[in-house]
């Protein structure tokens, strides 16, 4: 097939075929054998991301995986465990004493609970696995955000939840992402969940995500803000520095985890 002035469904069917093939694409390397620019590769990628055709990564996409073992907030906890802790410690710098500090649901922020500083602090919560690791710690006054727990992401999420959040404005909100892009900036893959994370975010002064090394690039079907507007990004001492420096130039403020 001849790849010059391809139509856009022409162009995402050869995209979809190579990552069929191969598994993965690069962006650069599209750009170049369909004379396009990268802005349009990176644009395309999205929107098959989107529709759950492939996930994106940083620098292109690769073949959608098989989904995510599932399990409770705590069981997903096990998973990556030493890998979090130590982004939970470098997290946990960003916390002062008598802050009003907001965890919502997502196994990194479990390890950031774990993590706090024997300070005075208020912590509010919508998980209860979260919760329930803080009630043994007399330091914190505890809050529980409450509803319906949508078992699936171990929080509340609903209406009510959204009701509770709008009386509140966190010094600092831990947001837990399913995937923080470059392009598309933290993302959830859960409707209800992305809702709930924007409008916390927007109660919030100041916001901060978590994200190992299989978040940094990719990208879940629901956006919740621009990298532009998350006040903190905490990666692993691992992160290269080319992949820091994209994410810096979005507007990142990064902070790396020890080694």
């Amino acid at each position: 097939m001849k790849t010059d002035n391809l139509l856009l469904p022409e162009r995402h069917a050869l995209i979809l075929k190579q990552l069929e093939t191969e598994g993965r694409v690069l962006a650069a390397v599209l750009a170049r054998e369909l004379n396009v620019t990268e802005d349009t590769i990176r644009r395309d990628l999205r929107d098959l991301a989107a529709t759950g055709l492939c996930q994106k990564v940083y620098g292109g996409a690769v073949r959608m995986p098989a989904a995510p073992e599932g399990g409770t907030l705590t069981q997903r906890m096990t998973r990556q465990q030493s890998d979090k802790s130590r982004l939970a410690v470098a997290a946990v710098t960003l916390v002062q004493q008598g802050a009003t500090i907001f965890l919502d649901a997502g196994s990194s922020n479990l390890a950031i609970a774990d993590a706090l500083p024997a300070v005075p602090l208020t912590v509010l919560t919508n998980a209860p696995s979260i919760a329930a690791r803080l009630l043994d710690k007399p330091h914190i006054d505890l809050i529980m955000i409450g509803g319906r727990i949508k078992q699936s992401l171990g929080g509340s999420v609903g209406a009510t939840a959204l009701r509770e959040v709008e009386l509140i404005h966190p010094d600092l909100y831990f947001i837990g992402a399913c995937g923080v892009d470059v392009d598309a900036g933290v993302t959830a893959v859960d409707y209800e969940e992305a809702e709930f994370k924007r409008r916390l975010a927007a109660q919030s002064k100041a916001t901060a995500v978590v994200a190992t090394g299989a978040k940094l690039g990719a990208v879940a079907s629901y956006r919740v803000l621009p990298l532009s507007q998350l006040t903190h990004l905490i990666v692993e001492a691992e992160a290269g520095a080319e992949l820091v420096a994209a994410y810096a130039a979005a507007g990142a403020n990064l902070l790396r985890a020890d080694a």
